[in-house]
């Protein structure tokens, strides 16, 4: 076991993605976007409940097309966790309005509502909440919903990591904001190399979106412009990919899920504190956690063959940004937050193996 090396995440691409390229390559398309296309933005609605899902060529960009879509501009502020993947900041600068970051909720590393509260002015012109890790707000999604309705400022939800998760009334992360985003790149739930989807339930916003990434074409194919649009297209091929993928939802949900758990259960050292997951509405995407001397650990696991990844460090204190601010929460997962292998094929035994090393080593330190 110690000789076979396991990664900290691995994409799981088989025989039913193979099959459903062949199959398509067998037909002569064209390969940019079509029907097999809109087949996975329908599974996508279908799966998520809402009434339109676009796709769109990653998480970052669908994140600017949805700030673009509900009109936010060059100078606009937006409220953005400290706490997030890099993508999430970067896609509002990408057209020019600004990051205000606020600190997270410590035990889901969601937006802290109260702190979003006080951080609001009348350059706020968006709430970007991500669901970090599949996680609800502890404080309740409804209270977000109430600022927004009495503010007027809409929230626009990074819901990168959060596929298969839902909000305790049923409702699939993504579908309480005004616009909700996915990302299909290599690390998540299902994978369709690079990729994003945004979901809406309203009509004039799916529109919207959908002609951005089309050039702002009035109909798919012509040559009549009624907007300002880009050219963020899906492809044929990453489309194959992904309704492969999302027959394995299901299943691949169910082994997340089990997975956590067997971590909680085999992990036997308070040095080492596992991120909650209610599993009943909350599939996790990575397996995190905060681990006292996180550095030393790091080091032992991959000396003994188990890949990790620290977890984001806060962005305003990245070279990019280099924002002064007090933000404990972020600065501690930045201290101590890590995650652990997550890969979807992960077996029971590995992650025993995993939690008895981990055991081992704070059961060595003097």
């Amino acid at each position: 076991m110690a000789n076979d090396f396991i990664p900290q995440m691995r994409p799981l691409f088989g025989l039913e993605e193979r099959s459903e390229l062949l199959q398509y390559l067998e037909e002569d398309g064209f390969i940019t976007e079509f029907q097999r296309t809109y087949e996975f933005e329908k599974k996508i609605a279908s799966f998520t409940g809402a009434r339109h899902a676009i796709v769109v060529n990653n998480g970052t960009i669908s994140l600017t097309l949805a700030a673009i879509a509900l009109g936010i501009k060059p100078g606009d502020d937006v409220i953005v966790p400290n706490y997030t993947m890099i993508g999430t900041p970067n896609s509002i600068k990408m057209i020019g309005a600004n990051p205000i970051f606020v600190d997270v909720e410590p035990s889901t590393l969601v937006l802290d509502a109260d702190q979003v509260r006080r951080s609001l002015t009348t350059k706020t012109r968006a709430i970007m909440l991500v669901s970090a890790n599949g996680r609800s707000p502890a404080c309740g999604i409804e209270k977000f919903e109430e600022l927004s309705l009495k503010t007027g400022v809409p929230i626009i939800e990074d819901a990168a990591q959060s596929l298969g998760s839902f909000y305790k009334d049923g409702r699939h992360v993504g579908r309480a904001g005004a616009i909700g985003s996915f990302s299909f790149s290599a690390p998540k739930i299902i994978s369709t190399g690079q990729g994003g989807a945004l979901i809406t339930d309203d009509d004039a916003l799916g529109d919207r979106v959908r002609r951005l990434k089309d050039f702002g074409r009035s109909g798919g194919g012509n040559d009549i412009h009624d907007s300002i649009g880009f050219n963020f297209k899906f492809t044929e091929l990453q489309a194959c990919v992904g309704l492969a993928q999302m027959r394995q939802l299901t299943d691949r949900l169910k082994r997340k899920k089990e997975i956590w758990l067997r971590y909680s259960q085999k992990l036997a050292v308070s040095t080492v504190s596992l991120f909650n997951h209610d599993l009943a509405i909350c599939a996790p995407w990575f397996i995190d956690c905060l681990a006292e001397r996180r550095d030393e650990l790091v080091c032992y696991l991959n000396e003994k063959g188990i890949g990790t990844r620290t977890m984001y460090p806060p962005i305003n204190r990245q070279k990019a940004y280099a924002l002064s601010g007090k933000f404990p929460v972020a600065e501690d997962v930045g201290r101590r937050g890590l995650w652990l292998p997550s890969m979807v094929q992960l077996t029971d035994k590995q992650i025993d193996f995993i939690c008895t090393e981990i055991n081992n080593f704070y059961g060595n330190i003097k």
